[in-house]
């Protein structure tokens, strides 16, 4: 049995299809494909407010794309989710109508059921029910930040900060003072806070970091990337760091909202298990699955 995964994102959409072994308990899957197009809906979402012509007709054929892989696959279901951009976009249900023509049903999802939904991919299962947890995921439109105590959801927030916005000058003074307000309230009762990142950038600074996916990174060790990253220019990070053009310049400002909410919520370290939206997904229609 193959489920798909669709995540609309603000800078790329991901499609990942999964095999689905029933047999395991819990159930597990393994990654078959994973596909990921730079489409980079935010830039118009941001800014107008509106997604321009050319990139709603490059999203309808992404979708068809997606559609006819899934039918290779042969994947039995599916479930598309679009995040911060079509949130933020007025014809946001026009493209939802558009895609739906193609094959392809998408939900628009508000920041809380994001958050749910990635850390529904057996997150909470690696927690040590003796720590506190700061699950962060950085995205190009929204950041999610949800505190974990016991195992247990204590406190989430989604904010309107994210990669591409910031890069479009489309983040203002009062978002990132409510983050760092609301990380401040909701951590300073805990001594030890382990950090936890989600998303592509948090990979890929992992990745510069040579740490293994379950070692933790230090604050001292992700600022010192970002400023090694910060000193090279745009084009440098493309083609002497070999960084992907739709990567390269999206790294420092996540690099950014990471080290501020590290900073602020007193966090020595952070670990990427790299998981994402997908992951999220994929368990979110094994459980519905599994309740039926």
């Amino acid at each position: 049995m193959r489920y798909g995964a669709i995540d609309i994102g603000s800078n790329a959409v991901r499609l990942l299809i999964a095999e689905i072994n029933q047999e395991g308990n819990p159930v597990q899957f393994t990654k078959e494909a994973l596909i990921r197009v730079p489409l980079r809906l935010g830039d118009d979402a941001f800014i107008h407010q509106h997604i321009s012509t050319s990139k709603f007709e490059n999203m309808v054929k992404t979708m068809q794309a997606f559609r006819n892989l899934m039918d290779v696959y042969r994947v039995s279901e599916y479930r598309a989710c679009a995040t911060s951009a079509m949130r933020d976009a007025d014809n946001g249900a026009d493209i939802v109508k558009a895609c739906s023509k193609v094959g392809i049903d998408i939900e628009i999802i508000d920041g809380a059921k994001e958050a749910a939904i990635i850390y529904s991919s057996n997150l909470q299962d690696s927690m040590d029910k003796n720590k506190v947890y700061l699950y962060i995921d950085v995205g190009g439109g929204s950041t999610e930040i949800s505190l974990f105590a016991n195992a247990q959801l204590v406190a989430s927030k989604s904010f309107n900060l994210g990669t591409i916005r910031i890069l479009d000058n489309q983040d203002n003074p009062e978002t990132w003072d409510e983050m760092k307000r609301w990380v401040r309230e909701n951590t300073k009762i805990y001594k030890n806070i382990y950090g936890i990142g989600t998303g592509g950038n948090i990979n890929k600074l992992s990745r510069i970091a040579n740490e293994k996916m379950d070692k933790p990174m230090s604050y001292a060790k992700l600022k010192a990337i970002y400023q090694y990253l910060s000193s090279y220019s745009l084009k440098d990070r493309i083609h002497v760091l070999g960084l992907k053009q739709d990567r390269a310049d999206v790294i420092i400002p996540a690099a950014e909202i990471f080290l501020t909410i590290m900073k602020v919520g007193h966090l020595k370290n952070i670990v990427a298990p790299r998981v994402g939206l997908v992951d999220g997904i994929i368990q979110s229609l094994i459980d519905s699955n599994l309740q039926k």
